[in-house]
C-alpha cells in the first residue's frame, strides 16, 4: 500500500520488508520487483515534466503547421518524440537502479534482525503517519466546489473520516467525517460520486466498487454509534430510588441478636 512519507523512510520500509521476507542479505535471496517495494510514482516524480509547445495563434500558421506535420516535419517530430521517450525510459531505469542500490545498503545494515523484530519496526514506522489505518485509492478529481481542473489525488478511507491527499503528502488537503457525508455512489463504472453537505465531488477511478464497499462498511459501523435522531426519544435510565430526606437518618431495622463469633454460650 501507500505510505505518504519521505523517500528515506520508504527505502527503510523496503529494507525491513526484505529482512522480514528473506532474513539477512544474500545475493542468492529472491528479490521482488522494485514496484513491489517502492512506490513507482516517487520515481516518476523525479523525471522532468514533458514540454508542451503552445499551438500557433494565427490561422495561417496553424494551417502551415498542419501541412508540415503531414510531411517531413511530421516525421522529424515523431522521431524527436521517440527519442525523448527513450531518454525518459533510460532515466527511469537509472533512478530505479539507484533506489534499489540504496534499499540493498539499508538491508545489509539490518543483519541479525529477526523477522518479528523487522515486522515490528516496519509497523512502528508506518504508524507515524497520522492517517495510519486508512486505505488509499488513486483517483482523478473531476468536479469540486472550487471548479478545479482534473487533479490526481489519493482518496483515503479510514474508520473515522474520508480524506483527500496530494500523492506523497502526509497531511490531507481536506477531510470529511462520516457525519458530513450525505450520500455516495457510482455515477458509472468509472466515476464515483461523494456528496459532502452542499458539495458534490466526482472522482474518476478504476476502483469504484472497492471504494463503495469500504465506505458502506465504515458508514454502517459509524451509524450504530450515532446519537439518536430528534424524532427518536433517547433511551433513559430509570431514576434511582429516592434517598432519605436530608438531615434524617434511616429508621434502624431490628435484627435478632447473634452471639459474637468465637464466643461460648449455653
Amino acid at each position: 500500500g501507500y505510505v505518504p512519507t519521505s523517500e528515506e523512510t520508504l527505502q527503510t520500509l523496503a529494507a525491513l520488508r526484505l529482512q522480514s521476507l528473506n532474513s539477512d542479505f544474500s545475493t542468492h535471496a529472491p528479490f521482488p520487483r522494485l514496484e513491489e517495494l517502492f512506490p513507482p510514482h516517487v520515481l516518476h516524480a523525479r523525471l522532468p515534466p514533458p514540454h508542451h509547445r503552445p499551438p500557433p495563434k494565427c490561422r495561417g500558421a496553424r494551417l502551415r503547421a498542419g501541412l508540415l506535420a503531414g510531411g517531413l516535419w511530421g516525421h522529424a517530430l515523431a522521431k524527436q518524440r521517440a527519442e525523448r521517450d527513450q531518454r525518459l525510459r533510460g532515466r527511469l531505469r537509472e533512478e530505479g537502479a539507484s533506489t534499489m542500490a540504496a534499499i540493498l545498503e539499508k538491508w545489509k545494515l539490518l543483519q541479525g534482525m529477526g523477522r518479528p523484530e523487522a515486522m515490528a519496526a516496519y509497523v512502528a514506522l508506518v504508524r507515524e503517519w497520522p492517517g495510519f489505518g486508512s486505505t488509499l485509492f488513486d483517483v482523478d478529481l473531476r468536479v469540486s466546489a472550487l471548479g478545479a481542473v482534473p487533479q490526481r489525488l489519493w482518496l483515503g478511507i479510514g474508520a473515522k473520516a474520508v480524506s483527500l491527499y496530494k500523492p506523497g503528502e502526509p497531511e490531507p488537503l481536506d477531510s470529511f467525517c462520516y457525519g458530513r457525508i450525505s450520500s455516495f455512489g457510482a455515477s458509472d463504472s468509472s466515476t464515483f460520486r461523494l456528496s459532502v453537505e452542499d458539495r458534490d465531488l466526482l472522482f474518476e477511478t478504476s476502483q469504484v466498487d472497492e471504494i463503495a464497499q469500504l465506505l458502506n462498511t465504515y458508514l454502517t459501523s459509524a451509524g450504530t454509534q450515532r446519537p439518536p435522531r430528534p424524532q427518536e426519544p433517547a433511551a433513559t435510565t430509570p431514576p434511582a430510588p429516592p434517598g432519605p430526606p436530608q438531615g434524617l437518618c434511616p429508621t434502624p431495622v431490628s435484627r435478632p441478636h447473634r452471639p459474637p463469633v468465637g464466643s461460648f454460650h449455653s
